[in-house]
Formats: C-alpha cells, sequence, structure tokens
C-alpha cells in the first residue's frame, strides 16, 4: 500500500473532491481531525501543551483553546517549534495506526487530506503521490466571496495567508484542474482513482509484510513441532 498526499487552498474545491474520493470506496485520511483528537484532555500532547503554554490554553471542560493558543504562537517561530515538537510526533503515531488499519483491510493506497503538505513538508517524505485540487485565483476569489459572504479586500486577504496554489501545483506530481464545470473536475478524479489504482507500487511493501508474516508463521510451527517432539 502507498500514501497520496492531498491538498489544496480556501476554496479550490479540495472537500468537494474528497467526497468523490469516497464516493469510489478510497480510504480518506483526514490529518486535521488527527490533530484535533490527540490534543484532547487525556492524551499525552494535551499535558505536554499545558506544561509548555500553561493553563490560560485551557477552556472551562478542559479541551485546547485553539484561538488563544495560535494567538500564543502567532508570529513566534520558537513557540511555534515548541507546539509542533509536541504534537508531529503524536500526529504521526495515529496517522500510521489509521493507515495500518487500512493496509489490513486490503486498500492499495490511503489518500491522506494535509492542509499544510507543502507549507510544512513535514509529511512529504512519506507520499508517493501528491495531489493538488487547483483553481485559478480569480475562481478561487470569487468561490470564497460568495461562500463566506466576504468583500473583495477580505477575500484577497485570506487567499494572500496562504501559498499560492500555482506555486503547490508545480510542486505537485497530480492537479485536479477545478477551475471549471464539476462535471470536468469530477472525470479527473474518477481518472486519477483508476490511475492509482492501477499502479504496481502497493506490491513490495505488501509482499514484504506477508513474506515476514510467512516467516514468523513459518518459525512458530517449528518451535511447536520442537516443544511437542521433546521427551
Amino acid at each position: 500500500m502507498f500514501l497520496v498526499g492531498l491538498t489544496g487552498g480556501i476554496a479550490s474545491g479540495k472537500s468537494s473532491v474528497i467526497q468523490v474520493f469516497q464516493q469510489l470506496g478510497c480510504a480518506v485520511i483526514d490529518v486535521d481531525v488527527i490533530a484535533r483528537h490527540v490534543v484532547q484532555p487525556g492524551y499525552p500532547a494535551h499535558r505536554r501543551i499545558v506544561e509548555a503554554f500553561g493553563t490560560e490554553v485551557l477552556l472551562e471542560n478542559g479541551d485546547i483553546d485553539r484561538k488563544v493558543l495560535g494567538d500564543l504562537i502567532f508570529n513566534q517561530p520558537d513557540r511555534r517549534h515548541l507546539l509542533n515538537s509536541i504534537t508531529h510526533p503524536e500526529i504521526c503515531k495515529e496517522m500510521m495506526k489509521e493507515t495500518f488499519k487500512f493496509f489490513l483491510r486490503g486498500y492499495r493506497y490511503v489518500i491522506l487530506d494535509i492542509p499544510l503538505l507543502f507549507e510544512t513538508k513535514k509529511l512529504l517524505k512519506y507520499m508517493k503521490h501528491t495531489v493538488v485540487v487547483y483553481c485559478d485565483r480569480d475562481t478561487q476569489l470569487a468561490r470564497l466571496m460568495q461562500r463566506n459572504n466576504l468583500n473583495r479586500d477580505d477575500a484577497e486577504a485570506r487567499i494572500k495567508a496562504q501559498l499560492p496554489l500555482k506555486d503547490k501545483a508545480r510542486m505537485a506530481r497530480h492537479v485536479l484542474d477545478n477551475s471549471g464545470e464539476w462535471s470536468v473536475t469530477k472525470r479527473q478524479v474518477v481518472l486519477l482513482h483508476a490511475e492509482l489504482e492501477r499502479s504496481l507500487e502497493y506490491l513490495p511493501l505488501r509482499l514484504g509484510v506477508l513474506t515476514g508474516l510467512a516467516g514468523i508463521v513459518s518459525l512458530l510451527y517449528l518451535l511447536t513441532h520442537y516443544l511437542l517432539s521433546s521427551p
């Protein structure tokens, strides 16, 4: 099995593309969901965040106040690095757990929905394929203004706060262009899914795991046979 990192930008249509992949029966892991999960009360990352940033980052119910925490690390590289050093290992562990579950169920590939895939580059090394849901800037601006009921200046400010989609498209192995009709975009998703399903890149890992399991079974058989035949 191999991993496919999928990203996009605000109002590019990434969520809609993810829905199509899910309708096609694909395995999808939302890294943002995992990131929120690992900082819940009772988890190691939650305790370490409170130790590092103080109880002021807590809501009354004990959850992390994401806005307060975000304000604390805003324009503070050292604090941002500290937070990342706490959360990223836990995110990776949970991501691998979820991925392994899909592996056991026989999926050939798993899509990881990673909003900051190219910005942080932390997970790029694990991705066999990278996909960007792209749309041209005018389309992105118009969609964002309509969707969020924003004026032009506010919408442009939100877009400028992100890495430009054209830059992400240059770094990605696959680009799904969502600038036009949705039916065209959906067709691109279906074709990409078919291409990934035909890929044999999942075989080396699966064969390696099966070989390892076969070795373990053989060893257990020999050990059992030895114990049973001993006087």
